[in-house]
């Protein structure tokens, strides 16, 4: 089983296909982890595509489970916060040796996409943003998802406590527009954007129409979601990435 250990955390990532690297941010909140991107076999399908296949004839992809969802693991302290996601995917990628590489990320995934862009930018070529997170008058749609997280956290471990929890919550979900980076940081990125808008309350529209127009190189893909799309989805992700890959 793949995993990389660092301190106490034990990160689980998969690879597929070669390449230039890709490396992937699944969908599902907190809980981001690899079967996010895979279509459930007792379930309609994903609206989205499958990168760790629709991607893995032209790249290396690195798709990994977050801290604290699916197989990896951490401690959970009242000072983590979106950097500490961020050093994971730095301290992966130095593992792997991959000095420079694209990103793609579902939902939460955009965040933390974004705040790579903004970290490390000369080690990012390019990415793909499908169905960003962002605030619209939405807090409660994420607390009420983080309540269900924090309860399995807790019955994980029960001396963790409910104020760490709090202020994890606060510092994650409590900022305005993509909650990971600022208008500010958006302007001055100089990375390459293929956004994707959402079209639900996690996912605002104008959330992601926001990034698209202050990001100076980004591209936008409004008709992405569902099998409709889903064919020239792929292909138009595929030639952004292939455009930008050195």
């Amino acid at each position: 089983m793949p995993t990389f250990a660092r301190d106490k955390i034990e990160l689980y990532f998969e690879e597929f296909g070669r390449g230039f690297p890709v490396l992937l941010f699944a969908p599902g909140g907190l809980r981001s982890s690899i079967p996010w991107w895979h279509s459930p076999a007792d379930a309609p399908p994903r609206p989205w595509m499958d990168p760790t296949v629709a991607l893995a004839k032209q790249f290396r992809i690195i798709a990994m489970d977050q801290r604290n969802a699916g197989k990896s693991r951490a401690p959970i302290k009242a000072a983590d916060g979106w950097r500490s996601y961020a050093d994971d995917h730095i301290a992966l990628l130095d593992h792997l040796g991959v000095e420079r590489c694209h990103l793609m990320g579902g939902c939460i995934g955009s965040s933390f996409a974004l705040t790579l862009c903004k970290r490390v930018p000369d080690r990012i070529a390019a990415a793909v943003l499908q169905n960003p997170i962002g605030f619209a008058d939405n807090r409660h749609v994420f607390a009420e998802t983080f309540g269900g997280w924090s309860k399995a956290m807790r019955e994980r471990d029960p001396d963790l406590s409910q104020a760490a929890l709090d202020r994890f919550f606060d510092t994650m979900f409590g900022d305005d527009f993509a909650f990971s980076v600022t208008r500010d940081d958006v302007r001055n990125c100089q990375v390459p954007l293929l956004v994707m808008p959402g079209d639900d309350p996690p996912h605002p529209k104008v959330v992601g129409e926001e990034i698209a127009k202050l990001a100076p190189k980004a591209e936008i893909l409004r008709e992405w979601k569902g099998p409709a799309h889903l064919q020239e989805a792929t292909a138009r992700v595929i030639e952004f990435l292939t455009r930008h890959t050195p």
